[in-house]
């Protein structure tokens, strides 16, 4: 599952860099279906992520041109 999660977030990367919009879309789904079926797993579920999160501005890891966007 792993192997499969990380050949998606390449694919993510390829087509961003690419300028491929419709691309980045479909394959940012399949990547974050893998995360999610990855979490599912005991050991590194969405709570063991929280905690390392926990204090941390996941705002503060975005450009700057997206940090005030609504």
């Amino acid at each position: 599952m792993a192997k499969k999660l990380a050949e998606e977030a390449i694919e993510v990367v390829i087509d961003a860099v690419n300028g491929n919009t419709p691309a980045v879309v479909r394959e940012s789904a399949d990547l974050l279906y893998n995360l999610t079926v990855l979490w599912a797993r005991p050991v590194s579920g969405p709570r063991t992520c929280g905690a390392k999160w926990s204090g941390a501005s996941i705002c503060s890891e975005l450009p700057r041109s997206c940090r005030n966007r609504r």
